[in-house]
């Protein structure tokens, strides 16, 4: 890592970020894998580096700043995913979050009882695995390794080339 450029792990970032959200795409459209609430949640931080890594191409100065904020928004992903695979082996237990579904656009009795019988994914219910391990898993690993980084990348600031 020492002869990698911030611009290049900040570039294989945006690239994992794609793909990963690419790929959860993929697999609950193409491939009919309904996720659950905590799933659509871990997207969220792969969305926000997406963001965070293309606003420090246009605000260069403020790149140790943004960089800080990827290591919170890789944090926060990691932290999700332990907590959402400690509800998948049973570790935790399920909290309203894995339950809660959005009823603002239910207008007619009808609709929600529609909505009352489609079944709910569980938090703890593993639907789709890649070489054994659930997508929380891998997201958890991936999280952490683009954490670990962030944090040296960070650390070493200026040290790094431009």
């Amino acid at each position: 890592m020492h002869n990698l450029s911030k611009d290049i792990v900040l570039k294989i970032i945006l690239f994992i970020s794609f793909i990963s959200l690419i790929s959860a795409y993929f697999i609950e459209y193409a491939l009919g894998y309904q996720p659950c609430n905590l799933c659509l949640i871990e997207r969220i931080p792969y969305v926000l580096a997406i963001i965070l890594i293309t606003l420090s191409y246009f605000f260069k100065k403020k790149g140790k700043f943004i960089i800080l904020l990827l290591i919170m928004v890789f944090f926060f992903s990691f932290l999700i995913s332990f907590y959402h695979l400690g509800i998948e082996e049973n570790f935790f237990n399920e909290t309203a979050i894995c339950t809660l579904k959005n009823t603002t656009d239910i207008m007619s009795k009808e609709e929600l009882l529609k909505e009352l019988q489609r079944k709910t994914v569980s938090c703890k219910d593993v639907t789709f695995r890649i070489f054994g391990f659930s997508l929380t898993t891998l997201n958890m690993i991936i999280s952490l390794i683009i954490s670990i980084f962030l944090i040296n990348i960070f650390r070493k600031y200026e040290k790094f080339k431009e």
